[in-house]
């Protein structure tokens, strides 16, 4: 049973390796709960293991956030006839019976999320049940990031499938897994409560490359973004807690490619970013693999050499930029050639053998050569292992603090006061500065910013544009590709959040499935 598998957290615990100096999630063994939980050590054993779950949310984002919106599309493949087609039902909103059938693929965000949960809310019980001795300095480091991950998982589900149950206390008996829905504004109220909780009990980072835990200023963005996407807005309460963020200690990094440099991680502009490590112990990242082209050649862009080179990759071509997001960069945007690149070569059947990669600024392609778009953002070569690299992934950044604060002013009719924000992000990508903030002029900031870093589809809701561009998006890819079914892109308000995966609904009676699924 689904539910049992999202619970099995209360009978036997992931314990996880841990380290003052950075988050490491390596999986070591399992115990039962009922015996752990002894000294401060285990605990912060256990709050590490509800890091883990976000790899997850960073996998699963790409293709359900980022490819959903205008930024990306994918790649048609006729090979890829398989499991493949319900991720490509999601991007042309065709998931109206396929996702709820399904589980949840890609990568059940549902039960993941609500396992990263469990975790959380078993920290927070056993801190309070416990008669160990832990300091208060301990109580409160651990209990503050367990309440902002817990806040940071249903936010996720709530802008994501709308409405959940709300589970806030460990789980030891199988009925009280099944609960009905909360509403919205519940669920909004609870991430809310958490992260107000959090707050003071978070430190203010202070020193760089940061661990990779939770911070005071993380906590601040995420409950700025909930003020602002819940169904009552409330921007004064969220302008508040911006400002504070540009109190802290971030700054924007003069260049904006080095802010994804794999040896810069959790630098100053970083307020939060999940953790991944290159090696043989499963805490490893792969997004390169999945942008790329099918080629013959794949060293030509890895850098794989010997026997990690297998030449060939048979899979690839997801989250692709698309024309309209190329056209839609400003001239001279530094941002343009460090997120996107081209793969030229010669192309033979899908794959491509690529001789070279250009930038897409004033790209014109050689005579007789093949092309293909691709996301450069998380392109790091050379790499040791295929389908094995150490980039982390951005959640949060100062220069998307300092943009959603523009976006929360100009709500406020306060324009003026967003312009020196937004000019501030414009200026380091070479751009000339603006006279005036607008809606448009900080959504339109905000997509190139953040591109590729899965905010485009949320940022889309969560400004009323959503239905309009998706809409539009579907007409130009139907004018271009004659594979596109005719229903596909048909976006109404009931494809603005996913189905409940139909298993979850199957075993608790008190689920009811999202309309127009």
């Amino acid at each position: 049973m689904k539910t049992k598998l999202i619970y099995a957290w209360i009978a036997c615990l992931i314990i996880i390796s841990c380290k003052e100096s950075e988050l490491d999630l390596t999986p070591q063994t399992s115990v039962s709960s009922t015996t752990f939980f002894k000294n401060e050590a285990e605990f912060q054993q256990a709050i590490v293991s509800a890091y883990s779950n976000l790899r997850t949310i960073a996998f699963t984002g790409i293709y359900m956030d980022e490819m959903r919106s205008d930024n990306t599309f994918f790649t048609y493949y006729s090979s890829d006839r398989g499991t493949e087609t319900s991720v490509e039902a999601m991007a042309t909103f065709l998931d109206n019976s396929l996702s709820s059938a399904e589980p949840n693929n890609p990568g059940n965000r549902y039960g993941n999320d609500y396992s990263g949960i469990a975790k959380a809310n078993t920290v927070l019980t056993r801190l309070e049940t416990t008669t160990i001795e832990l300091s208060p300095e301990a109580k409160d480091d651990l209990a503050g990031q367990a309440l902002f991950l817990r806040a940071f998982y249903y936010f996720d589900l709530v802008t994501h499938y709308g409405g959940v149950p709300l589970h806030l206390t460990e789980i030891t008996k199988e009925e009280d897994a099944f609960l009905p829905r909360n509403t919205l504004e519940e669920v909004y109220n609870q991430i809310i409560d958490d992260l107000n909780n959090a707050i003071p009990k978070l430190p203010v980072v202070s020193t760089f490359p940061q661990s990779g835990r939770a911070t005071r200023g993380a906590a601040k963005m995420l409950l700025a973004y909930a003020y602002m996407t819940k169904p009552s807005r409330e921007y004064a309460k969220a302008e508040a807690e911006l400002l504070d963020i540009t109190q802290m200690n971030y700054e924007l990094l003069p260049n904006y490619v080095d802010v994804f440099d794999i040896n810069n991680k959790n630098n100053r502009e970083s307020i939060f970013e999940v953790q991944f490590k290159a090696g043989n112990d499963g805490q490893q990242s792969d997004f390169i693999w999945r942008f790329i082209p099918k080629t013959t050649n794949s060293e030509a862009l890895l850098g794989l050499r010997g026997t990690n080179a297998r030449g060939g990759l048979s899979s690839g071509g997801w989250n692709v930029p698309t024309q309209e997001m190329i056209d839609s960069y400003e001239a001279n945007d530094k941002r343009l050639p460090a997120s996107i690149g081209v793969a030229v070569g010669t192309q033979t059947g899908e794959s491509i053998a690529i001789s070279s990669v250009e930038s897409p600024e004033n790209f014109s392609p050689p005579q007789g050569k093949s092309f293909h778009y691709f996301v450069r953002k998380y392109l790091h070569p050379p790499y040791q292992v295929e389908w094995n690299t150490g980039d982390n992934w951005p959640v949060y950044r100062y220069a998307g603090a300092l943009l959603l604060l523009a976006e929360c002013l100009v709500e406020q009719n306060k324009s003026m006061e967003a312009l020196p924000y937004l000019n501030q992000v414009r200026r380091r990508a070479g751009l000339p500065e603006l006279s005036e903030a607008t809606e448009t002029t900080v959504a339109n900031e905000m997509r190139h910013e953040l591109a590729f870093e899965n905010h485009r589809w949320t940022d889309l809701i969560r400004n009323g544009k959503a239905i309009e561009t998706l809409m539009q998006k579907g007409e130009r890819l139907k004018a271009i590709y004659g594979w596109l079914l005719p229903g596909s892109f048909n976006v109404s308000e009931n494809r603005l959040i996913y189905a409940i995966p139909s298993r979850e609904v199957l075993i608790n009676s008190n689920l009811v499935q999202n309309p127009g699924y």
